[in-house]
C-alpha cells in the first residue's frame, strides 16, 4: 500500500514561492522596480507607482501599472490596501518585509 506524504508549508514559504515565480516572468526588471519601491518607501497610489515608472524610463500605461499592482495584491497577498479614499492606497504588509527583502537580494 502506498503511504501519502504531507509536506506543510509556511505562510512565508508559500509567499516566497509565488515572489520568486512572479520575478521569474518579469522580462523586463519592471516588477522588481515595483517592489523595491514597495520596500523601501511607504504608502502608494496606482499612479505614485506609474510616475515612478514612468521616471524610470519604463513604457508603461497607466491601466497596465494598475492591473501589476492589482495583481500583487490579490496573487502574492504581499500588500495591504486603504479604499476609504478616491483612490486606492497599498503598502507592503509588515510581515512580509524581509521575504521580499531577501528573494530581490538573491534574485
Amino acid at each position: 500500500m502506498k503511504k501519502e506524504v504531507f509536506v506543510l508549508e509556511t505562510i512565508e514559504e508559500r509567499v516566497r514561492e509565488r515572489l520568486i515565480k512572479y520575478l521569474s516572468r518579469d522580462d523586463t526588471g519592471i516588477r522588481k522596480v515595483v517592489l523595491k519601491l514597495f520596500l523601501n518607501g511607504g504608502k502608494f497610489t496606482t499612479g505614485d507607482v506609474y510616475e515612478h515608472l514612468h521616471n524610470t524610463d519604463f513604457d508603461v500605461s497607466y491601466r497596465g501599472v494598475s492591473a501589476m499592482v492589482g495583481l500583487m495584491n490579490t496573487r502574492l497577498g504581499i500588500l495591504s490596501i486603504d479604499v476609504t479614499g478616491d483612490h486606492n492606497i497599498y503598502l507592503l504588509k509588515e510581515d512580509y518585509r524581509d521575504i521580499v527583502r531577501t528573494v530581490l537580494d538573491n534574485y
